[in-house]
């Protein structure tokens, strides 16, 4: 589905920018032909798939990576290196692997080198947070070189989900250095706050990609990325933008404007180890003094979804849960139940207040401002504390925030509840940053992973949803839409729900 944006006139502040901008700009040298320049509003945490976690790394992976399997427009597992795959028996899975798949060096990917990969990545001496989630692999084989046999501890359907992990050349799964990859395209150039350079894997199996040169040039400032957009500097772009700035894109014949639904999900990660954030009715009274319609509206010019969960509507195992409607009142007679009385009743004393970390992003910043207006309403003082990615990435791995906006990005199979929620999984083992536990989810996430029962697994993962509905160890906000806008000509791109870039493999450049 494409979306047609109403023209609308360009705001004035954001006029004087852009003419600013394209005055400073004049001259710009131009791009070569045959090379997409893609703008990303920040650097990918690493290059290196054994150990990124953040959105931009796993796009990053798309492009330069491959696993046994990946997942399509509708989270479901596809062939990639593997060609085909089947259960032996409940604990017994076997991959046949392509007989064309070739690294970046030309060199043939092989079983042995898939089972290196995953004997590594389940090392503790490597230190790779994929550890966990390779926790039910009892051991893996390669009795021919295009035979993989992985022996699961117990049967753990949702394993399946962790054989899209990037593969690498047995002799660099210990390598300081990033291994190489088999993916469409080849890292050729990396500049730290700039760029990153990929050509085509002349060798790949799906065949070598059209695009000539892929840029991926790292632009902070939304109204630089959308300047560069215009005139023909960056060629590609994915991301929320004003409702303003999109109308006048719209209307740029030499773009193309597309939205979907997004499967992405924007949160309030919360630290329950903080004495305050421990308290499940300040949690909650968090969750209802946010507006999330309001949010969306002024802060993503409505291309968003409110979200009631982590799973979008679009998902198999997604619950339908109530909406949470805005309830000031509510909130406040919950912080008094939870001992944090207002010292001056309707005055500007707050009832305590949090740290909210946030990255520098523009549209982020506009986040916890109003974030910051909702919450003072029912009595909490948020001070907030802005980052580059990097450098909040590493807080929050660490444990080191109250409250933080994060996203999940690419949610597959539900099990990523357990690697979130169960109290096994704080880093670096797992993605529970927030400290919860609770053993009710802990059973849950247990069972759901153990059973094979497409059904039963349903029933299973809409019982956790609805534990964390109550319990709120996170406060969803929105399910973000898919928006991109590119040059009119590429041609033969398909976004993703996920905002996977691998798309960009089999897209022309003209």
């Amino acid at each position: 589905m494409s979306a047609r944006v109403k023209q609308s006139r360009l705001p004035i502040a954001f006029s004087a920018a852009l003419g600013l901008l394209s005055t400073s700009c004049h001259g710009a040298a131009p791009t070569p032909p045959g090379v997409l320049v893609v703008a990303l509003d920040s650097e990918p945490q690493t290059v290196d798939p054994r150990f990124g976690l953040d959105a931009g790394s796993s796009r990053l992976a798309d492009l330069v990576h491959a696993g046994l399997t990946r997942a399509d427009a509708d989270a479901r597992r596809v062939p990639d290196l593997a060609r085909s795959w089947e259960y032996r028996d409940a604990t017994t899975l076997v991959f046949r692997l392509r007989r064309d798949a070739h690294f970046w060096n030309g060199s043939p990917v092989t079983a042995r080198d898939v089972q290196a990969t995953y004997e590594a990545l389940a090392d503790p001496a490597l230190a790779s947070p994929k550890q966990g989630a390779l926790a039910p692999l009892a051991a893996i084989e390669a009795p021919a070189p295009d035979v993989v046999v992985m022996h699961l501890h117990e049967p753990t359907p949702a394993f399946l989900d962790e054989t899209g992990l990037a593969i690498h050349p047995a002799a660099e799964v210990h390598a300081r250095t990033p291994p190489t990859g088999a993916g469409p395209f080849r890292l050729v150039e990396s500049r730290a706050g700039d760029r990153l350079v990929l050509e085509p894997n002349p060798r790949f199996h799906g065949g070598a990609p059209a695009i000539r040169r892929l840029v991926l040039r790292i632009i902070p400032d939304p109204v630089v990325r959308v300047l560069l957009l215009d005139r023909g500097e960056v060629h590609f772009l994915q991301e929320a933008l004003d409702p303003e700035l999109l109308g006048w894109l719209e209307a740029k014949p030499h773009l193309t404007v597309t939205r979907r639904p997004g499967s992405s999900v924007l949160y309030l990660g919360l630290n329950l180890r903080s004495p305050v954030m421990r308290h499940r009715r300040v949690r909650e009274a968090i969750a209802l003094a946010i507006d999330r319609a309001a949010l969306v509206r002024s802060v993503l010019g409505g291309f968003a979804r409110p979200a009631t969960g982590l799973l979008s509507p679009e998902h198999w195992a997604y619950a339908a849960l109530p909406a949470r409607l805005p309830d000031p009142a509510r909130a406040r007679r919950l912080l008094d139940l939870a001992g944090f009385p207002d010292p001056d009743g309707a005055g500007p004393a707050p009832r305590f207040r949090v740290v909210y970390k946030s990255s520098s992003q523009p549209s982020r910043r506009r986040l916890a401002e109003a974030i910051q207006a909702q919450v003072a309403a029912v009595g909490i003082g948020l001070d907030i504390r802005s980052y580059e990615w990097a450098t909040l990435f590493a807080d929050v791995r660490s444990g080191n925030f109250q409250m933080v906006a994060m996203a999940w990005v690419g949610i597959n199979d539900p099990d990523f509840y357990h690697r979130a929620f169960h109290s096994s999984m704080r880093p670096p083992v797992g993605y529970n940053r927030g400290d919860y536990d609770d053993p009710v989810i802990d059973r849950l996430t247990n069972l759901a992973r153990r059973t094979p029962d497409p059904a039963r697994r349903r029933r299973l993962y809409r019982r956790v949803q609805r534990r964390l509905a109550r319990e709120l160890p996170v406060v969803p906000l929105w399910w973000e839409d898919r928006l991109v806008v590119h040059s009119t000509r590429l041609h033969d791109f398909a976004p993703m729900p996920s905002g996977d870039l691998r798309g960009l493999a089999a897209a022309r450049f003209e």
